[in-house]
């Protein structure tokens, strides 16, 4: 940190630091004791990130973590640093490969936020427009991010039923049916909406990542059910599409339970 920064805004940083390097989630005593920290200031502070969001408390586990506060902050990144023009063109040559619409979406709280759209020529407008959200466990393309996040993040994006908003009466409604379905989609290698979002239309999507392995975005593809004999091959275009966007990020995938 700059000599300019405050002790306090320093041991932040510190902790904030200290929790990326582990896999899990940890006891606020092992954050005081590694970092060399009074275990009261290294509670304050924890609850201090904790309140806006930078850091997730598991109280029953009595155990820390990095919030989803983080991850937002480092999706902007890419944002900033010009997503949309590194993913139009790729998107564009997907739409010439399966004559289907396509769109890019990043994780914004619960929500999927819609960034890009190409639309093929004669096919439906979508709801799924630029600047659209919607619920992130009924879309594909929010299913394939949320299948990219570590379950604590997950955990703590979905405390509740109260967080499970259903769209046309379908969708998960608790953190069991989400967990299920997520790991049907690492299973599957893609996501899969079928007629959730708009009646008729079926969604296949994959995600794109950063050098961390988290979710920065995801490639969805939105086609007519009727038209597609097989979700395979256009599944498989839309790995290949988020895969190569991971590359041009500077991206890479890693497991999570």
């Amino acid at each position: 940190m700059p000599r300019s920064a405050s002790p306090a805004v320093s041991q932040a940083v510190a902790i904030l630091r200290h929790l990326s390097r582990h896999p899990e989630p940890v006891p606020a005593a092992a954050v005081a004791r590694d970092l060399g920290l009074p275990r009261s200031t290294a509670y304050k502070l924890l609850s201090l990130l904790a309140d806006e969001g930078l850091v997730t408390h598991l109280p029953e586990e009595r155990r820390y973590g990095l919030g989803v506060g983080v991850f937002e902050l480092g999706s902007a990144y890419p944002r900033q640093a010009g997503l949309a023009r590194v993913s139009r063109p790729v998107l564009a040559r997907l739409v010439d490969e399966t004559t289907h619409n396509v769109h890019l979406a990043v994780l914004h709280g619960r929500d999927v936020l819609y960034v890009l759209e190409e639309r093929a020529p004669g096919r439906p407008m979508l709801v799924t427009d630029v600047g659209v959200r919607l619920p992130s466990q009924v879309t594909a393309s929010g299913l394939a991010m949320l299948a990219a996040l570590p379950a604590a993040q997950v955990r703590a994006l979905f405390p509740d039923r109260d967080a499970f908003v259903t769209r046309r009466g379908t969708g998960p409604r608790s953190l069991t049916a989400l967990r299920s379905e997520l790991a049907a989609v690492r299973t599957r290698g893609f996501a899969l909406e079928d007629g959730t979002v708009t009646e008729g239309l079926a969604s296949v999507a994959a995600a794109v990542v950063d050098h961390g392995g988290h979710p920065v975005a995801s490639v969805a593809i939105t086609y007519p059910r009727h038209v597609e004999a097989s979700v395979q091959p256009l599944a498989d275009a839309a790995r290949r599409a988020a895969q190569e966007l991971t590359r041009r990020l500077g991206g890479h995938r890693k497991e999570h339970p």
